[in-house]
């Protein structure tokens, strides 16, 4: 049995006070005891019972929770830089997707890539979340497109769990494109591989939620609808990818099926954000993607705001759209092109990240959740969104282990 230890002589923000800007404790201790958070609190109020552990001295750092990655593409072989010189060269992602490019591009690359060698290439991905705090990453499949690739990417993103101390969730997102073979063809697309590949990946325990691409140059509402039908009957919390460059009313399908999150969200209207409220749905917010495209819509903040949308922000890493591996750069983003404030920047990548997977375990510094914190050297959260470009983490402590 591991011994109680306690963490002691630092600022603690707990996301979890909404009385007190980050629920911040001066002079806090952590008592940790195995996977779990046993007490948290003011030093001086330390129950008796604590009084003989081992104790670590924090010299007035900031402890946080440690930070998750609710949304990324981390799995997926080569690159596409030459796309992204495209885009910098007046091309719009939709005319480089209806050319062939985009999405589907990486596709070749992703079904020559053995799960070995896509494990190879993720790693230094995972790595940099690592390097950040990051305890908990969302990786989605949707590279592969047929049912092999698509199998073998989600067993890629459970051997990563396996070779790094890092929790990784599993999201299908067969309806992600339509691979070239089944252009023309969406409705086939999503009988003949989307719906019979997640049937066989639920069987061999590969996936924890599943998602789907709601947008012109990908699937319409009613092809989402069948993905989300067949998830809910295997009983799989939903995702979706909505209102990035149009509103085809994806957020407000997801709804229907209490997904946990609907993702871009830039052209969300006031029907969609209300429906999203109804059913207690999480805005991911994506910058990286608004930033390297050059969207100039941005997501209704202020409207998720008013209707009390909890939002968390992650990087959206893929080889396209937002090849960005730094969460702490995604706040920091989020602030500067969006407004969010520096307090949402927080909360939106620890409580209301782990709420967008369906975590309820983790995402605050609290009695009975994980022990999943991340050790900081700065004097104050605000840091996190203020710095560009500078990983200030002092340690990572995974499920107790310092």
């Amino acid at each position: 049995m591991e011994r109680r230890k306690i963490l002691h002589n630092c600022l603690i923000a707990t996301m979890q006070h909404r009385d007190v800007p980050y629920g911040l404790l001066e002079d806090g201790a952590v008592v940790l005891e195995n996977e779990h958070i046993t007490w948290c609190g003011v030093l001086k109020d330390l129950p008796v019972d604590f009084h003989n552990a081992e104790r670590f001295d924090l010299e007035g750092r900031l402890v946080t929770p440690a930070l998750i990655d609710c949304h990324t593409h981390t799995v997926y072989g080569g690159n596409r830089a030459l796309e992204f010189e495209m885009r910098l060269n007046g091309a719009t992602y939709e005319d480089v997707a209806r050319s062939g490019g985009g999405i589907v591009s990486t596709v070749a690359a992703t079904r020559d890539a053995s799960e070995a060698e896509l494990v190879a290439d993720a790693l230094p991905r995972v790595d940099a979340f690592i390097a950040e705090g990051i305890s908990t990453i969302e990786i989605k499949s949707g590279y592969g497109l047929d049912r092999e690739t698509e199998l073998r990417m989600l067993r890629a993103a459970r051997k990563i769990a396996k070779v790094r101390d890092v929790d990784v969730i599993t999201t299908y997102l067969g309806a992600h494109a339509v691979p070239l073979e089944y252009s023309g063809r969406e409705d086939a697309y999503i009988d003949e591989i989307c719906l019979p590949t997640l049937r066989i990946a639920v069987e061999e325990g590969l996936v924890d939620s599943v998602d789907a691409f709601c947008e012109g140059i990908a699937f319409q509402p009613d092809q989402v609808a069948k993905v989300f039908d067949l998830a809910r009957n295997l009983d799989l919390p939903i995702k979706i990818h909505a209102e990035q460059l149009s509103n085809l009313g994806g957020a407000k399908l997801a709804a229907r099926y209490n997904a946990l999150s609907a993702d871009h969200l830039e052209y969300l209207d006031e029907q969609g954000a209300t429906a999203m409220a109804s059913a207690g749905m999480v805005a991911v917010i994506l910058p990286g993607a608004f930033y390297t495209l050059r969207e100039t819509q941005k997501p209704p903040i202020d409207m998720l705001r008013h209707h009390s949308v909890p939002m968390a922000i992650a990087t959206d890493a893929n080889p396209g759209s937002s090849p960005m591996t730094s969460l702490l750069l995604a706040m920091n983003m989020a602030c500067t092109l969006f407004k969010m404030t520096p307090e949402e920047a927080l909360i939106g990548t620890t409580r209301n990240a782990a709420r967008s997977l369906g975590l309820g375990d983790r995402g605050v510094v609290q009695e009975g959740y994980r022990a999943d914190l991340a050790v900081w050297d700065v004097k104050h959260p605000s840091e996190f969104a203020y710095r560009i470009g500078f990983n200030p983490l002092k340690t990572r402590i995974i499920g107790g282990k310092l």
